[in-house]
Order: C-alpha cells, then structure tokens, then sequence
C-alpha cells in the first residue's frame, strides 16, 4: 500500500520539526495510541489500539527515524505486531519546507500488512489507512497551532450555553450535578 499527500501547517518550520520529534505530541496525534516513549535518537515503542473492518488488535512496534536532515527532513521506519490480527510494517519519507502560510508538510508511505488484517482487501485497508493519516495531521495540526479560533468560540460558546444566565434558578439536574 502507498499513500502520499501534504498538509500546511500554521507554524515555523522549527516549531513543526519539534514536533514530530516529540513524543508526547506524538501520542496525543495518533489515533488510539496508548504509549509512546523513546526518544528521536533511539528510536520510539508504541502501543496503538486500532479496529480496522470487524478486527480489533492491540498493536505493539517499534519505529526508528533515519536520513535525518534537521529541519528539513527524515525517514520513519516501524514495524507493528498486533498478534493473530497480523502486522503492518513499512515506511515514510517526510519533508518540511517553508511556505507562506507555515510549513509544507510532505509524506510518502509504504506499507505491508499481513494477518488477518490483509484478509480484509485492499478497498478497506486503504480507506482506513487515509482516515488514520487525515486524523494524525488534524490533531497533529491542532497540537502545533493550537484550537483554531471557531473551535475555540464554539467551545466557549457551548459553555456559555451551559451556564445559567445572571439571577436565573438551576433546574433540578443543574442542581444535583453542579
């Protein structure tokens, strides 16, 4: 499987590079990961739990970084066991480049599943491989730029919402929860 595709992200290019660098971002930006440690230099342990098709798997790997450019570039290379739901392993080829919006984010992936997993067919792996990757460089974005000023206003709005206006009684549930 291949998938490639580019995103901007609203920030400098160092500012990004920490960031995937990191992590505790990284953690946070992977759908379904429980654990992350390590470190750029060594290499990152993870453990991710993922549902893909009717197989649910707790997938326990290793990914190491390569071709390291600071600031500019680097190559992830992991492998996953989610024991009898198979395992993925496979690559990408990361590139950071300035752009007048923040930094250019590009990937390329190569990836092989086996297992149950690759019984499921290609139509499926490929979809929930384009979801996962959508879904890491949301919260990815979001983690470097901070919530975006609509989320930020409907979060409050929601909250304001919530609360009783000025001189107005709580109902009875407002009362027992708050």
């Amino acid at each position: 499987m291949e998938l490639t595709g580019q995103r901007i992200i609203a920030a400098d290019r160092a500012t990004v590079w920490a960031a995937l660098n990191d992590p505790e971002i990284l953690k946070e930006a992977i759908p379904g990961c429980q654990s992350m440690t390590g470190t750029p230099e060594e290499g990152f342990e993870a453990v991710v739990v993922q549902k893909v098709g009717p197989v649910k798997a707790t997938f326990k790997g290793s990914v190491a970084l390569s071709d390291i450019v600071p600031g500019e570039s680097y190559t992830i290379s992991g492998e996953g066991k989610g024991g009898a739901a198979g395992f993925a392993k496979g690559g990408a080829r990361v590139r950071l480049a300035d752009h007048e919006e923040g930094t250019e984010l590009t990937y390329e992936v190569e990836a092989k599943i086996g297992g149950k997993l690759a019984q499921l067919g290609s139509r499926i792996i490929d979809g929930f491989a384009k979801k996962m990757a959508d879904q890491f460089f949301d919260k990815f974005a979001t983690a470097v730029e901070g919530p975006r000023e609509e989320e930020a206003a409907g979060d409050q709005a929601e909250a304001d919402a919530d609360a009783p206006a000025e001189g107005e009684k709580k109902s009875w549930l407002g009362k027992l929860i708050g």
